[in-house]
């Protein structure tokens, strides 16, 4: 049984007989010092083309990347949100602004730690807009500070 492999190296040898043909067809004219000396400079030749279309696909790959973070965010899949986040997200817009407070009294928090949590994590998604005034951290909806 033959598998792909075999063929492959198969198809190497005869490629390898082939090259190996020609190299000692051609031994003599390797030992010319002009031909080795053009070899050598189209080598150097094919290498720069080489270094110059690498350049040009990283400059490519970086203008992509940079387009990508600079994406309006309308643009960014919609994040999911547990039922209780897209509450107080909305909460939030209703009222335009609220604290961790405003929050524990809405949806009854026995305390402001886990609202205040709640609403960091909506600042962290990009959903919320923050700014501490004093001791008060409020919280808006995006774009509005």
């Amino acid at each position: 049984m033959t598998t792909n492999e075999d063929n492959v190296f198969k198809s190497n040898s005869g490629f390898r007989n082939e090259v190996r043909s020609d190299i000692e067809e051609n031994m003599d004219k390797f030992k010319d010092p002009v031909i080795l000396g053009e070899m050598l400079y189209k080598l150097l030749e094919e290498r720069e083309n080489t270094n110059r279309i690498l350049k040009n696909i990283l400059t490519k790959l970086e203008s992509i990347e940079t387009k990508n973070i600079d994406a309006p965010k309308e643009y960014l899949p919609q994040v999911l949100l547990p039922e209780i986040d897209e509450k107080i997200l909305s909460y939030v817009k209703e009222i335009g602004k609220a604290t961790a407070e405003d929050v524990r009294g809405k949806f009854h928090y026995k305390g402001t730690n886990a609202a205040s949590a709640r609403l960091n994590r909506l600042f962290e998604q990009g959903l919320l807009d923050k700014k501490q005034v004093g001791k008060k951290v409020f919280f808006f909806p995006q774009n509005s500070v």
